[in-house]
């Protein structure tokens, strides 16, 4: 029997029959690329999250530093990147500074953006959402928060995309491994200087907020300080620009939707949530297995790379009813579209309240949203799965 490949692109296109055949058949086996374990129901990803002590985050930073980069990786010194207990020492650092209270503040320049940014798309009626819309309002909304140099947006989208790049890139490709090396050399030097330059002066931003957060020996670390910036800066970009796109496709191809919260915006929070349990940014997260253990009735080695697949667990039988029925009114909801424990994903808040405030602004003025392609060409990679482009129309209110 050939192992799946989670890459063939009918899998990337719609893997969800893929994954059910799995939980009924193989709910913990190995696939292709590479022969890395997947763990494909709810229960046991929720387990394996939980047992930090065995299911190592260090699985992550086989990723963020694939043999062929051949240097290091700035982001594996982040706190997604660590086990307890660092990994709670670095949380409750940035804890600190990562409130609501901030992300709060914020909500205003998101709404200005998500206006203006649907003003353009209103008048040129044609565009492409990704690059239009999601990636300018949550970058605009991250460079606002961090304390980046707005009109460094375009530099920090491509950052993204390369990081994001690490695991589908072939060690044979030296023209596109040369291109990620420069960019984190670009990445972590940016990051450097702005931390220089906040020590001289502080300002109202988030580097500012953990420089003041430094206390004794539980202090970030330079190095942890520029991971925990960088790690804000493309996750939070790649997870929540992911999000608004997802919610987009969803309100094109279910225009009833757009009408029905036109007419209940009580319902925008509760159709966010089916969002990301239908087609949740955080699509597959890696683990590295620190000793011999037993999952789903399957004995996995000591040492093994272990994804799992998060898009799988949130459509599992076992745990909603009908799952892959789109419906925001389902009483079953999750958080596992951002983790789960230790590891619940630290800018949740701030990702829920960007989708609400765009979501809020589109279904006001916008009529219609309208597809404008039969086919869509999905990315390639194991933690997000996402359109490359979404060419959609709308149309006024």
């Amino acid at each position: 029997m050939n192992r799946l490949n989670l890459f063939a692109p009918d899998v990337r296109e719609n893997p969800y029959p893929f994954y059910a055949e799995l939980r009924r058949k193989s709910p913990v086996c190995q696939v292709d690329p590479g022969g890395i374990w997947v763990v494909t129901r709810y229960d046991d990803i929720v387990s394996a999250f939980r047992n930090t002590q065995v299911f190592s985050s260090a699985g992550l930073r086989m990723v963020t530093e694939p043999p062929y980069l051949e240097r290091h990786n700035p982001l594996s010194d982040s706190l997604v990147l660590a086990d307890p207990p660092r990994h709670g020492r670095l949380r409750a650092l940035v804890g600190r500074a990562f409130t609501p209270a901030t992300v709060s503040s914020l909500e205003r320049h998101m709404r200005t953006t998500a206006s203006r940014l649907t003003d353009e798309m209103l008048h040129r009626r044609e565009v492409e959402f990704i690059a239009d819309f999601a990636c300018p309002a949550q970058t605009r909304a991250l460079a606002q928060l961090i304390g980046l140099d707005s009109s460094l947006e375009a530099r920090f989208i491509r950052w993204t995309t390369d990081v994001f790049s690490l695991s589908s890139i072939s060690p044979a490709d030296h023209a596109r491994i040369l291109e990620v090396r420069k960019t984190i050399d670009e990445m972590e030097q940016y990051m450097k200087k702005l931390v220089a330059s906040r020590r001289q002066r502080m300002e109202d931003d988030l580097v500012s907020d953990l420089l003041r957060c430094e206390a004794g020996d539980s202090a970030l670390t330079e190095n942890e300080l520029i991971a925990c910036l960088l790690l804000i800066l493309v996750a939070g970009l790649e997870t929540t620009s992911t999000l608004l796109t997802q919610m987009v496709l969803m309100l094109a191809r279910r225009p009833e939707w757009m009408d029905r919260l036109r007419a209940e915006p009580a319902l925008i929070p509760r159709f966010i949530d089916e969002v990301l349990r239908f087609e949740p940014p955080l699509h597959a997260t890696m683990r590295l297995t620190l000793a011999e253990t037993e999952l789903g009735g399957v004995r996995l080695p000591a040492r093994a790379m272990v994804a799992l697949l998060v898009g799988s667990g949130l459509r599992d039988e076992a745990r909603f009813h009908e799952p892959d029925r789109f419906d925001p009114e389902r009483r079953a909801q999750s958080s596992l579209p951002f983790g789960h424990g230790a590891h619940f994903c630290i800018g949740a808040m701030m990702a829920r309240t960007q989708a609400r405030v765009v979501l809020e602004e589109l279904v006001l003025r916008c009529r219609r949203i309208a597809l404008r392609a039969e086919r869509l060409e999905w990315t390639v990679g194991l933690n997000t799965r996402c359109p490359l482009a979404l060419p959609i129309e709308v149309a006024p209110s």
